[in-house]
């Protein structure tokens, strides 16, 4: 019979990996989380096993021992050295230092190693892991490699441990939290954030520390970078501060000067290209609109296509039209006749109506090349400077005896001395009328005028659509018509930067562009070519100039509840989808309001796993992760949806009447 070895408590003996086992009397019932473990054994292959694992030997039934120990304090380091095994780093029976423990009860033990223990603050771990970077010279991957965790989380706590001493001091105390920290640790200028904390009042959020840090610098996402480039700025000498506490890195462009000097060269150059190639007399860049510039604007005109064009243009829409008779019936078309038909298509195309500017206004127009909201360039064509302006035809002072008088015609009617002049009353060659009597004259022709056009419904319409075009489409001085409507159209991007480039404010463009091609040039025009237009075409051009007067902002300063209850109903009757113009974003709501609003959102939208996502999330990762909820959704805040109508009550029956009958 072989004797037993008896192993006193607090022996230190070099166990075979592969005979610890995990204690059935750990205290520690959660698992550990996998990225513990690969830290874990990224610190052993390091630095070895700096704490030997506490184990009491394994018993069989009968009392007798197994050969094999239960790990009654370091199950961590345990499976740590099984990972190592399992990658072939160590062998399975690899020798692992162990105390014996047999004098304590094990889960005693196990409690006390975990309850009673005090984790490190974590600004002495930053400041260490700072330490170890510049006392021995490692980088954040090496340092990364010896403590198992990844090497972005290695320069988030470099960088917290680069802030002020100031700051981390409070940080010790709890003055500050650790979301306010890694505000400040945008940056390591130590004097700018000592002068922000200086200058917070009651509300330090991380947002605004953030702001505040910033506030001298352009966002990654400001329209500037976006068009000149991140890699170009970098590449011009720029220096990018990037934010290692946001998931994307964030990032603000720091000289702002060179920013917006290299925009402009990029949009200078694309002005110069633009002149050259269409023969502007200029072409300018700009960072923004000027608006208040003064310049007149001009369009392209229809261009008249020769006798030969127009005949072949006719035979080939004659073709077309024989080719759809001959297929009609057929579903799937063989790829020649489908050829043919793209054919003749691309054909009728590049025949189809053109639009060219006049030359003369080439000659004296401009363009301007804006850089747009969205970081594109915009460009802005026939712009005429006032001094550019074609010199007004001057008049003759005394009659040269050829042709009729510039004032009255053989006939006595009243002429035009030139385009735009107003002709001033015919009078007799006696004395002139006074001034009493042709305020009297004209408020008879005036009230005449009324009650003609006011029993003519379509003249009217015709008049009133004139006097609105002119003032949509010409400058002030040239707006000739008797009809007194005022129009104003409300400048919107004052109060949504960008919402001109909109879907909707690039549909209205296109509306506006459209027609103020078709218009004459000059205002003086205008009223035959209104008069001219057939019934569809006048309604299409009065909706768009009564659209551009359309204000249903809420401005706090200007409060119009009666307009504002009138924008819902015609917003009804409209049957308005802001789904097609607006959607929301982090930019464009999400990020702008209270996570309370957010989750409002997301509750009304989708509900559900899609909530409980968001619980525990910081703001701007809340706001994140409702933009990619919503997005499937179309969902509309209360201020963007079109009310409907209620249903009408049914009348109750008249039970006097039912019971006489």
């Amino acid at each position: 019979m072989n004797a037993v070895t008896v192993i006193e408590s607090g022996s230190v003996l070099d166990i075979p990996l592969n005979k610890l086992k995990k204690s059935p009397k750990n205290a520690r019932r959660t698992p550990h989380g996998e990225a513990a473990i690969e830290a874990l054994a990224a610190s052993i292959a390091a630095k070895g096993l700096l704490q030997a694992p506490v184990v009491e030997p394994e018993v069989d039934g009968e009392g007798g021992p197994t050969g094999c120990y239960l790990v009654t304090i370091g199950e961590g380091r345990r499976l740590a050295l099984l990972l190592r095994a399992k990658r072939k780093e160590i062998r399975k029976t690899e020798p692992v230092r162990c105390v014996v423990d047999t004098a304590n009860d094990p889960h005693e033990i196990s409690l006390d190693e975990n309850v009673t223990r005090t984790d490190m603050h974590p600004a002495d771990q930053f400041e260490a892991f700072r330490k170890l970077a510049e006392d021995q010279g490692f980088g954040a991957e090496e340092i990364a490699a010896r403590f198992g965790v990844s090497a972005h989380v290695v320069r988030q706590r470099l960088r917290l441990g680069a802030v002020a001493p100031k700051l981390m001091a409070l940080y010790r105390e709890g003055t500050l939290t650790l979301d306010q920290l890694m505000a400040f640790a945008v940056t390591e200028d130590h004097a700018r954030q000592e002068q922000v904390y200086e200058q917070l009042s009651w509300n330090r959020s991380p947002q605004l520390i953030r702001r505040a840090m910033t506030e001298a610098k352009v966002p990654a996402a400001d329209r500037r970078a976006v068009f000149v480039g991140i890699e170009a700025y970098a590449e011009a000498g720029g220096t990018i501060l990037r934010d290692l506490f946001t998931e994307d890195g964030g990032g603000w462009l720091e000289d702002v000067g060179l920013l917006d000097r290299l925009a402009l060269e990029k949009l200078d150059r694309e002005a110069a290209e633009l002149r050259e190639a269409e023969g502007w007399k200029w072409a300018e860049p700009a960072l923004e609109y000027p608006h208040g510039h003064g310049f007149r604007r001009v369009y392209p005109n229809f261009v008249e296509r020769s006798e030969e064009d127009a005949a072949r243009k006719s035979a080939l829409s004659d073709e077309l039209e024989d080719l759809n008779a001959q297929w009609e019936a057929t579903e799937d078309l063989p790829p020649d006749v489908e050829a043919q038909f793209a054919k003749l298509e691309e054909e009728l195309a590049a025949l189809g109506d053109t639009y060219a500017y006049d030359p003369d206004d080439v000659s004296r127009g401009g363009v301007l090349v804006v850089l747009g909201h969205d970081g594109a360039a915009r460009i802005e064509r026939g712009l005429i400077r006032p001094e550019d302006e074609a010199p007004e035809p001057e008049a003759d002072d005394e009659d040269d005896g050829e042709g009729a008088s510039p004032v009255a015609s053989e006939a006595g009617d009243a002429q035009p001395s030139g385009p735009g002049d107003v002709s001033e009353p015919v009078e007799d060659e006696g004395a002139p009328l006074s001034e009493r009597l042709v305020l009297d004259l004209t408020a008879y022709r005036t009230i005449g005028l009324r009650d003609a056009v006011g029993a003519d419904p379509n003249l009217a319409l015709v008049a009133l659509v004139h006097a609105l075009a002119v003032k949509t489409f010409y400058p002030p001085y040239a707006q000739a018509s008797c009809v007194d409507v005022k129009l104003v159209s409300a400048f919107l991007d004052g109060h949504a930067p960008g919402v001109s480039e909109s879907p909707a404010g690039r549909r209205i463009g296109e509306r506006h562009d459209a027609w103020a091609t078709r218009l004459p040039q000059e205002a003086e025009d205008a009223w035959a070519y209104v008069f001219g237009l057939g019934s569809g075409d006048l309604l299409d051009l009065l909706a768009h100039c009564v659209s551009l007067g359309i204000n249903a902002v809420h401005n706090p300063l200007d409060r119009k509840p009666a307009a504002w209850a009138h924008a819902d109903a015609l917003a009804q009757a409209a049957d308005l989808d802001m789904r097609t113009t607006w959607t929301p974003t982090v930019a464009s709501y999400l990020g702008r309001v209270t996570k309370a609003k957010i989750v409002d959102a997301v509750t009304e939208a989708v509900g559900g796993e899609a909530v409980q996502r968001l619980d525990g999330l910081k703001k701007p990762d809340m706001a994140e992760a409702a933009e990619t909820s919503l997005a499937p959704t179309r969902w509309l805040p209360a201020l963007l949806r079109t009310p409907r109508p209620e249903p009408k009550a049914e009348a109750e029956p008249d039970v006097t009447a039912i019971a006489a009958e």
